[in-house]
């Protein structure tokens, strides 16, 4: 066991022969002051946070709702909590995109005026928007295009409000408090977003063999189902483990939500369009 010389605790002022004050928790800086004491609290510090987010991930891709279940449960010390997990998997999605030169979540601007159900509105929308801030469509698209990848990055939370709502009214009889709904669809969109990554990875590493990447329609249409077959398996999983669903209104309840995930994304993209067509 490593002796603590005594110290005097900077915030309570009392002498201390313990690694940690008992009152407020600060801990002794003298070994801090050196450049090895920095380097080794930075290095405790991330292997705790390392260790909890490696965890974190695990549990998220082999248990399905067990994070929710823990968290709920107030068992939160050995894992990293529903929003940050979600930040880390969202720094991961768009890293991944940045690599593969795509967008999943996002769409350019030529895509929407012309290749999305509501091309017709987004035509009629660019035409007043160009009129309006006197330009033309060659010059505003690359600012569009600049801006909608960064919207999208920042705005992505938005896409966990509605499926928690629809948990929310799914899952009612369950008893669970309003915020499991919301840990429950954190923990599944960091999960999606890990989904998205290895799809990514599969289309450019199909490219790389000299397919068409996600430009193939076949390819498109190949990752999505497999996107949409990954999702309802762990939505069935998870919402047996959170919610304790059983027989078919389980698996009906289940197709409801893998249809939701789709549809969000979609309406995700539309409110993406607007909102970037009238803050550029």
């Amino acid at each position: 066991m490593k002796l603590i010389k005594s110290w005097t605790c900077p915030s309570c002022n009392r002498a201390i022969a313990t690694a940690y004050c008992p009152d407020c928790g600060e801990t002794t800086s003298v070994e801090e002051l050196t450049v090895r004491g920095l380097f080794d609290r930075a290095l405790r510090a991330f292997s705790t946070v390392e260790g909890r987010l490696l965890r974190s991930f695990r549990a998220l891709l082999t248990a399905p709702g067990a994070l929710t279940v823990e968290y709920v449960r107030g068992r939160r010390i050995h894992f990293v909590g529903p929003f940050q997990l979600f930040l880390f998997a969202n720094v991961l999605f768009f890293a991944m995109q940045s690599l593969t030169n795509t967008n999943i979540v996002s769409s350019t601007l030529d895509s929407h005026l012309h290749l999305q159900d509501w091309s017709a509105f987004a035509q009629a929308q660019v035409a007043h928007r160009l009129a309006a801030t006197h330009t033309t469509l060659k010059s505003y698209t690359p600012f569009f295009n600049k801006a909608v990848v960064l919207n999208a990055k920042s705005l992505i939370i938005l896409m966990v409000l509605p499926f928690a709502g629809l948990l929310l009214t799914l899952f009612y009889h369950s008893r669970q408090p309003v915020f499991a709904h919301v840990v429950f669809s954190l923990y599944f969109y960091a999960f999606l977003l890990l989904v998205f990554c290895v799809s990514l990875a599969i289309a450019a590493v199909e490219q790389l063999l000299g397919g068409g990447g996600l430009s193939s329609a076949r390819m498109d249409n190949i990752l999505t189902a497999v996107n949409l077959v990954a999702c309802a398996v762990y939505l069935y999983i998870a919402t047996g483990k959170v919610y304790g669903a059983t027989g078919l209104m389980r698996i009906f309840k289940v197709v409801m939500l893998a249809i939701a995930v789709e549809a969000i994304l979609l309406g995700y993209r539309f409110v993406l369009f607007m909102i970037t067509l009238y803050t550029t």
